[in-house]
């Protein structure tokens, strides 16, 4: 057996292109499965208190600093700059258009999503039937969905990617200067009339403004130690600034135990915490690039990316199904109060079945991001913007109320996305002849 995976990893390895930069596709499997792993574990279950969205972070103030590290969603999306980049000029050479430039980049997110989507409507449907408590039911959608929120920011960022970039090749490091410092206006005037709604822009303009230093490191206008680490400590003291002298936690993860949050909406810090973590990471591009020579690791690493959105979209789907069958069944002994002795003996134990459980899931339904070769002509400008348009509004909305409402399910939400995918062709619909 061994042999026999060394002689696919060894395949892999050499049918990847020299030109290929591995580190890219390292460090987006590494940020999700970090990601995962974090929402694994900040989220707080036990049987008197039931399930308590951020109960770690809530519960343990000392842990906030950690937030630092093992909030890497910036690191998603510079690499996320670097793909979008390289994936536009190429369509450039070779005269593929906006539209279907952006219908193919919203089939690889889109697809793999339809799933999710359908199971919590049913679930919402049969829970609410069956008697369940809405507000039971809308906690439990809302802590399944959260990963909708970052594929509705990630899907804004593309959206603008093109033109983002041709800003870039003008304007260079003013393109990026300039969209932090709309989004530094937009945090404050969201702090002063103390209305988060109208710090939502920062979702896009953050986001995008940081997406461009996947441009940078495309462009080797990151190149060197020197850049790299000068980019890391600007990061590091704008946000020892903002956190000390300005109004922003410490925590990176919206926490209970704070006032305001760095993440909901997004705020400047993120974008101060994006430069700190991608000057450390790219630091080490070089040992990492070694490292992922190795036909193992590599393999490994395509692995994870080719079940990337199934992994991430489910993990919670997954945690919350189990906690819940674990509060029905009184399971005391697996259900211990966040932070104490018998919680930290515990996670172990939760740290084995909740990937086994998870692993299950991708088998069965990653295939949703192998589609069909799409040789559709490209299609009219508008369909694959509003496409977007509706996905994002639809995912917005469900990650901060889920499916269920006081009067009932909020199927219009849940639909709005497949929409999306299926009515402005994303997908290709089967047509009798």
């Amino acid at each position: 057996m061994t042999s026999t995976r060394l002689s696919r990893a060894e395949k892999v390895d050499a049918a990847t292109p020299a030109s290929r930069n591995r580190v890219v596709d390292f460090l987006r499997a590494a940020a999700i499965t970090v990601v995962v792993l974090g929402h694994w574990t900040i989220i707080g279950v036990d049987a008197d208190g039931g399930i308590q969205p951020h109960g770690v972070l809530d519960g343990a103030v000392w842990i906030h600093p950690l937030t630092w590290v093992f909030q890497v969603m910036p690191i998603f999306f510079l690499v996320g700059g670097y793909s979008n980049a390289l994936s536009w000029r190429s369509a450039r050479r070779k005269d593929v258009g906006y539209a279907q430039w952006l219908r193919t980049r919203l089939r690889r997110l889109g697809i793999p999503l339809i799933p999710l989507l359908l199971a919590w409507l049913v679930i919402g449907v049969v829970a609410v039937a069956a008697g369940a408590p809405h507000a039971t039911v809308q906690l439990a959608s809302q802590m399944a969905l959260i990963p909708t929120w970052f594929l509705a920011a990630y899907l804004m960022v593309i959206l603008v990617a093109p033109p983002c970039l041709l800003l870039w090749e003008r304007y260079g490091w003013w393109s990026i200067i300039g969209a932090l410092a709309l989004a530094g206006i937009v945090d404050a005037v969201s702090l002063v009339t103390d209305q988060p709604l109208l710090g939502y822009p920062n979702y896009l303009l953050v986001w995008a403004a940081f997406h461009q230093f996947g441009y940078a490191w495309l462009d080797g206008r990151l190149a060197g130690a020197g850049r790299r680490l000068l980019l890391a400590g600007i990061g590091l003291v704008g946000l020892m600034l903002l956190v000390s002298v300005g109004p922003y936690p410490v925590s990176m993860i919206t926490s209970a135990a704070d006032d305001i949050s760095n993440s909901s909406p997004t705020r400047i810090t993120m974008a101060f915490l994006g430069m700190m973590q991608a000057g450390l990471v790219l630091s080490l591009e070089k040992p990492l690039t070694a490292l992922l020579m190795r036909p193992r690791l590599w393999f490994v690493t395509v692995l994870v990316n080719q079940r990337i959105m199934t992994w991430f979209l489910w993990h919670l789907t997954v945690m919350v199904g189990l906690a819940h069958l674990l509060l029905a069944l009184d399971a005391r002994a697996l259900l211990p109060e966040p932070l104490t002795g018998v919680w930290w003996a515990t996670r172990p134990l939760w740290a084995l079945v909740l990937p086994a459980l998870t692993g299950a899931v991708v088998l069965v339904l990653g295939r949703f991001e192998d589609p069909r070769a799409d040789d559709r002509p490209a299609p009219a400008m508008w369909k694959p913007i509003l496409a977007a348009v509706t996905i994002v509004a639809g995912l917005a909305v469900m990650a901060s109320v889920g499916v269920v409402g006081e009067s009932g399910v909020t199927w219009w939400w849940v639909i709005l996305p497949v929409v999306g995918v299926v009515g402005f062709g994303v997908v290709r619909v089967p047509t009798s002849r």
